[in-house]
């Protein structure tokens, strides 16, 4: 059995994918705001690194839309490349959703535009392209929706867009995963990509499958950190979004207490905390208050490892000491511990009127991840009916966690491990190696939708399926 995965049927599966027919729809109106598609620089440890990029018109990346303003916008690709943009945590009508996978669209060919007006969701959202691995060359921003509570309070808003970053072609890494793991299972456990493999603690899971040469926190490492100077005051709303394609991470305060107030753009019952996970997709808004004088650093350290990204809050004048890449103890495994203690604000009382389970599997070696068995081109979609409240139990017989990421709806997390919770609404729950979640939705954005895992590579080969909406019957 070929235990790898060819540069060219990576690229030829990507191809197919983008290859879809476009279903005509009505033209929209011009648009509000205007995004690009570029290419640009950045550095990274010393080197000059060229990445993709959302830029907004007059600077800045991604979007903020104040309370009550739609999301009307243009996207224009600058890239000499096609490209389509997925609105992350938004819930538009299907053929708005920036995905080239359902019929519904094309990909953005090179010096083209697509318009798109929807009413937005509010929340910390954000925005990455859904074609072949362009997510690992950074095509991604924050998309910030503020509430009109958000915009009253007395707190200073920072955004912080986590990344993982190799020099190398991401289509190479992707492809030699199946030999890597090969070679690499007994061997350079601690300083490998491969590692997580019989690691004290670890329990036998597979952890951080790619080995990046670097972690960022708005573009940048631990070696020159963003350094935000806080107003008068000290309260920070921090927006934390994890844009890394395959790697959870625990955020880290300094020892200082920060309260956590949304996930994935939806509010929760305040939740005091110093640790927390944050899997790939997910995001946390936290209230933090930095002292006269003080300085607090909100470090993402990988899972597995002594790596560790991050910026920090400094006080008008205090001084800023250095931070060390490196952590002094290894993370553990990202988990449920957080997701266990989360209760929304408000949440569905609707009974559940239809039941559906979706068992999470792969291999390493072929390196291949599927959902029922299955991988994209052969998936057996999930069927919904319009208007009925459905149950979906993710089970996780792998090896690994994956962070299960529904288009076109939020849902409530309502079981862990066969225990009923009142959790959490999210759009991307984390079902770790050998854990049960249940998650709940109403139905009520007709059409076809893409249900993945956000680990880019576990997705690109081969773990998406899509929830389908069928006649009542």
């Amino acid at each position: 059995m070929n235990t790898m995965i060819s540069r060219r049927h990576l690229l030829a599966s990507a191809a197919a994918l983008a290859a879809l027919p476009l279903i005509p729809g009505a033209a929209r109106a011009a648009a509000g705001h205007e995004l690009r598609v570029v290419r640009r620089s950045i550095e990274v440890k010393g080197r000059a690194a060229g990445v993709f990029g959302i830029e907004r018109a007059g600077g800045g990346h991604g979007l903020v839309l104040d309370a009550g303003e739609a999301f009307r916008l243009r996207l224009k690709n600058d890239l000499d490349e096609a490209t389509i943009v997925h609105w992350h945590g938004q819930t538009p009508p299907p053929d708005q959703d920036g995905v080239s996978q359902t019929l519904y669209v094309d990909p953005i060919a090179p010096g083209g535009f697509a318009d798109y007006d929807f009413a937005a969701r509010p929340g910390t959202h954000w925005m990455h392209s859904h074609l072949g691995l362009q997510e690992m060359r950074l095509l991604a921003a924050p998309l910030i929706v503020r509430r009109k509570e958000e915009q009253a309070a007395d707190a200073q808003e920072v955004v912080v867009l986590l990344h993982d970053f190799a020099f190398e072609d991401p289509e190479t890494l992707v492809a030699g995963l199946g030999a890597q793991m090969g070679h690499g299972m007994d061997h350079g456990m601690m300083d490998h990509a491969a590692m997580g493999h019989g690691m004290p603690g670890m329990g036998g899971m597979d952890l951080n499958d790619i080995d990046f040469n670097a972690f960022l926190a708005n573009d940048r490492t631990l070696d020159d950190p963003e350094v935000v100077r806080v107003e008068r005051g000290g309260r920070v709303r921090l927006r934390l979004i994890n844009g890394a394609a395959a790697t959870a991470f625990w955020l880290d305060f300094g020892g200082a207490e920060a309260s956590l107030v949304a996930v994935d753009g939806n509010p929760v019952q305040p939740l005091s905390l110093k640790l927390m996970p944050l899997a790939q997709g997910q995001r946390a808004d936290l209230l933090i208050e930095v002292p006269a004088g003080a300085t607090v650093p909100v470090l993402a350290q990988r899972e597995g490892d002594t790596i560790r990204t991050g910026i920090v809050l400094a006080a008008q004048g205090a001084a800023v000491a250095r931070i060390a890449e490196r952590a002094g103890e290894t993370a553990p495994p990202a988990d449920l511990s957080v997701e266990r203690l989360l209760r929304p604000l408000g949440t569905s009382a609707r009974p559940v009127e239809i039941r559906r389970r979706v068992v999470l599997g792969g291999t390493m070696m072929p390196y291949a991840w599927t959902m029922d068995g299955r991988g994209w081109a052969d998936r057996i979609p999930v069927a919904v009916e319009a208007g009925r409240r459905v149950l979906v139990e993710i089970v996780n017989d792998s090896m690994m966690a994956h962070p299960m990421h529904l288009h076109g709806h939020h849902f409530d997390v309502v079981s862990i491990d066969g225990v009923a919770v009142q959790g959490a609404r999210r759009d991307t729950v984390l079902v770790p190696a050998g854990a049960t979640v249940g998650i709940a939705f109403d139905a009520d954005n007709a059409g076809r939708w893409l249900f993945h895992c956000h680990n880019l590579p576990h997705m690109a080969t081969g773990m998406m399926t899509e929830v389908v909406y069928t006649p009542p019957g």
